[in-house]
């Protein structure tokens, strides 16, 4: 009987395009991926950390998986694993603990493996977190997450990401081609690069960021780009300009904010004010005026009162944010922000957090409206929603319209007629 395993991904698209590229090696080892929920022979979990309910996310899962599936072998990489591969070790059920450094060794540690009952781990410091693990995205008929970059150097005071990941890395930009033209070979239209840090692609090979997407805008069959997320201190005028100009780098922009307060900026150790993301996206908007804009904004940081939060509630309707992802500060063991004062209280960032949800939707919906009556291209996904099929236009609005076999991962234009309850956009398809 074939060998079945499943994959359960916590967090960022980079996890995403990594456990796609641990699946493939598994097929390519005679294994048959199930479903999360299935029963299988192999759980992998490719945990995050970016939060105390991250890790405890994956405690949960591993526990849950073990019930269901009481002799497979249970391997947990990712964040987690690297930040607290014994805390993992210890939870029952778990047979490989991997740190983001093994992670490529994966298949290897479970073919290898002999005896059960007691976790093998294999675990590595920070400094040793050199290797880069190439990854990309397949199954999705339309689109790939691809991995440019990894690790990060800016040890923001909130964040673990440089303990978790290692120091900002990459490979040169011809094996990210090679990649990208291997996407494009099995169908899909659709790339959104990815990486922790994604706009300091080029520390390890001497290479610029703006060098790649010019290189990637060259390769034939895909025909849209998304950049997942940049800091704004990294999208420079030279890559929005790009954008601007090219046929297949779409309007739509994730660029973290975390505060609208320049002094609180200045405490998480962020690498810019207020005012300097509020000058880069009046740049994209100068240029690029339907963009889609998504901000990650932290609430509840140390320090945070009432004016620091309005700031940030003030810049989001400034720059007409189209949606947020908020997180409510969540101290995180041996970063600067665990030891500052002024600490907020939980019930204060949980009315914030409720706050910026309602600012959110209402943002989302006005950029929504803005584009009803009009003609855009959009990219239509595979499933069939009891006769109904979903895409997205390039500057990401989520469209509906009537089940159709022959425009499935295909680019066409659609009329957009009308907003429904669930935020989607009704549509018609333009012969």
């Amino acid at each position: 009987m074939q060998k079945r395993v499943s994959f359960h991904t916590l967090g960022c698209k980079l996890n995403f395009s990594e456990s796609s590229t641990l699946a493939r090696e598994f097929e390519r080892g005679g294994y048959c991926r199930v479903e999360a929920s299935e029963p299988t022979d192999v759980a992998v979990i490719n945990s995050c950390s970016v939060t105390e309910h991250a890790d405890k996310k994956c405690r949960n899962i591993i526990r849950k998986i073990h019930r269901r599936n009481p002799n497979a072998i249970i391997a947990v990489t990712g964040c987690y694993a690297q930040l607290k591969p014994e805390a993992i070790a210890e939870i029952e059920g778990v047979d490989i603990v991997l740190s983001n450094n093994d992670k490529g060794d994966l298949f290897r540690r479970v073919d290898e493996l002999k005896e059960r009952g007691k976790a093998e781990v294999y675990s590595c410091s920070v400094e040793n977190l050199t290797r880069f693990f190439a990854a990309y995205s397949s199954g999705d008929r339309t689109r790939s997450f691809l991995k440019v970059q990894d690790g990060c150097d800016y040890k923001c005071a909130y964040c673990t990401i440089h303990y978790a990941r290692g120091s900002s890395r990459n490979i040169p930009i011809a094996d990210i081609i090679k990649e990208a033209k291997e996407i494009a070979a099995a169908g899909q239209k659709e790339i959104v690069i990815t990486g922790v840090n994604t706009g300091d692609f080029g520390r390890t090979t001497g290479e610029r960021f703006i060098d790649l997407l010019r290189e990637l805008d060259k390769v034939e069959g895909i025909e849209r780009y998304r950049i997942s997320s940049i800091e704004p201190n990294l999208i420079t005028d030279e890559i929005i300009e790009f954008c601007a100009a090219s046929k297949k780098f779409v309007p739509h922009f994730h660029i973290p904010l975390q505060s609208g307060s320049t002094r609180i900026l200045g405490l998480m150790r962020r690498r810019y004010t207020a005012e300097r993301y509020r000058e880069r996206i009046t740049k994209i908007r100068e240029l690029m005026p339907d963009s889609f804009l998504g901000v990650d904004v932290i609430v509840g940081f140390p320090g945070e009162g009432e004016q620091e939060f309005m700031e940030t509630y003030h810049l989001l309707e400034e720059v007409g944010a189209s949606f947020l992802h908020i997180f409510p500060f969540s101290e995180r063991p041996g970063t600067p922000a665990v030891s500052m004062p002024n600490k907020v209280q939980s019930r204060i960032s949980t009315e914030r957090v409720e706050r910026l949800e309602e600012l959110s939707a209402k943002l989302n919906r006005r950029f929504a409206e803005r584009f009803l009556g009009q003609t855009r291209e959009v990219l239509f996904e595979s499933t069939n929603h009891n006769g109904i099929m979903y895409g997205y236009t390039d500057n990401y609005l989520r469209v509906a319209a009537p089940y159709d076999a022959s425009k499935v991962n295909t680019i066409c234009p659609v009329r957009l007629d009308a907003i429904d309850t669930n935020g989607d956009i009704s549509a018609t398809i333009v012969e």
